[in-house]
């Protein structure tokens, strides 16, 4: 019998994200993020809300960080708020927004868990979207690493797991596009395939030139690592000329050539390039070198997938050696969970994982599943409880695929929920919750849901329950 046990060195965790919980928008010198004027901008945000309070983090985190140490987790994700630290986006550090992490981190020490900070999860200064259009410029990488290089020279010593940036695809793809309204910050309109694909290119620059400063910045020795929501091609069933189709496909998915490849392997997809034409992105001499720094790690958030089959029922196209591949709708019926995008395929995490091994060709990665989890509709019963088995069984299947993978031989070495609490669901509100904790935000109480107590079982017993 699978009694599905993980390493004793598996690191059991949880996640957040600065904007969708911190609150306090304007406290302790803070100015806006384009989060902050896009979510007040009438229309933009389910429910007209925004994040000014959010789950007022900044003010209860010494409660969120008991309740972390009552669920066993040892490792915590956070964001850090660059218009905190450098309000203005450029120039002037903001030494009480560094102390709001100092004090946090130092909380979390206290109570034996390690920090893991992300440098980068949307919030970009409105100050530098003002000045230039943000990741419209290359300036914005510039800028970027000087904020990473105040961060990490202050911080460092309290910091040793620093992730540059995550989820290049949802603040650049997400919040650029041609002729439409995008559904992300900051919400601009651009004329050409060619700008969008612009806009990632240089928040690859940004990381790639924040993987430098940490280096050059941090006063002991740390690990570093890049957070990306691969478009994870799934093969319907694992036969020779699916999981070959799923590889194949693995190039065109999503934005997968022109971010994961460039930061693991130094080049664009040639896949990608072609399928792009005139619409690629500007790649100036000594780009490439930057974008592919040497990584301790790479996070990947996998919550669902997309199916891939053969084409012509896995005969293979003798030109190229390689089957030619489809990718497949889901049927009506296809079970998800509270979100549009979010089917149910837990397989999905199991092949993230193996394309990068296989796909890319980078078997020396670490790997840690940054963010994994579910929205469901939760409802506080006549008991005052949150009996959300439907995110128990998401995490169950989901948990079970990462230990495939690690029986497997892939390297593995942690998986922190998204999310530790319900939070500010970007365009969505507050009207979707992800978190193990439940959120009142009338008067912000916490209440802890039945998925807090198996997670914390499972943690305990270092196994799936």
């Amino acid at each position: 019998m699978n009694s599905y046990k993980f390493p004793d060195d598996f690191m059991w965790g949880i996640a957040t994200a600065s904007y969708q919980i911190e609150g306090a928008t304007t406290e302790a010198g803070r100015k806006p993020s384009v989060w902050d004027t896009f979510s007040q901008t009438p229309g933009k945000v389910l429910h007209g809300d925004t994040g000014i309070i959010a789950c007022d983090h900044y003010h209860h985190y010494e409660t969120d960080i008991q309740l972390m140490a009552q669920l066993g987790v040892k490792h915590y994700r956070f964001s850090i708020a660059w218009p905190r630290i450098i309000p203005d986006g450029r120039g002037t550090v903001n030494e009480a927004g560094i102390d709001f992490y100092r004090r946090l981190v130092d909380c979390l020490h206290q109570h034996n868990i390690t920090p893991h900070a992300t440098l980068f999860h949307w919030d970009s200064p409105e100050a530098l979207e003002d000045l230039y259009g943000s990741w419209r410029s290359r300036e914005m990488a510039k800028d970027f690493a000087d904020y990473v290089t105040a961060v990490v020279s202050r911080l460092g010593d309290r910091i040793t797991n620093w992730m540059t940036i995550n989820e290049i695809t949802c603040f650049t793809h997400l919040g650029y596009a041609v002729n439409s309204d995008p559904p992300h910050a900051p919400g601009t309109r651009v004329d050409t395939n060619k700008e969008v694909w612009q806009t990632s290119h240089h928040a690859l620059l940004a990381h790639g030139l924040a993987t430098q400063a940490i280096r050059a910045a941090s006063p002991t020795p740390c690990l570093i690592s890049l957070v990306d929501n691969i478009s994870v091609t799934v093969p319907i069933s694992e036969t020779p000329e699916n999981i070959q189709a799923a590889q194949q496909a693995f190039h065109l998915c999503g934005q997968n050539g022109g971010i994961i490849f460039p930061a693991l392997t130094g080049r664009y997809s040639p896949a990608l390039l072609e399928h792009l034409g005139k619409d690629a992105p500007d790649i100036q001499a000594g780009d490439l070198e930057i974008i592919h720094q040497p990584l301790d790690a790479v996070g990947l958030n996998i919550y669902s997938g997309t199916y891939v089959q053969a084409r012509d029922n896995g005969s293979y196209d003798y030109r190229d050696r390689q089957p030619s591949y489809e990718f497949l709708s889901f049927p009506v019926g296809y079970p998800k969970m509270y979100m549009p995008w979010l089917n149910i395929i837990p397989e999905s995490l199991y092949w993230g994982i193996r394309h990068i091994g296989e796909t890319l060709g980078r078997q020396d990665l670490p790997l840690f599943i940054t963010e994994s989890g579910c929205a469901a509709q939760d409802e506080v019963n006549a008991q005052g409880k949150v009996i959300d088995t439907d995110r128990i069984m998401y995490l169950r299947q989901y948990f079970k695929a990462a230990h495939r993978a690690i029986s497997e031989g892939y390297p593995l070495k942690g998986y922190f929920v998204w999310s530790f609490m319900d939070n500010f669901e970007w365009s969505y509100g507050y009207d979707r919750r992800f978190g193990l904790v439940y959120i009142d935000y009338q008067n912000q109480q916490r209440l802890t849901k039945a998925s807090f107590d198996w997670y914390r079982e499972c943690i305990n017993q270092n196994r799936v329950v």
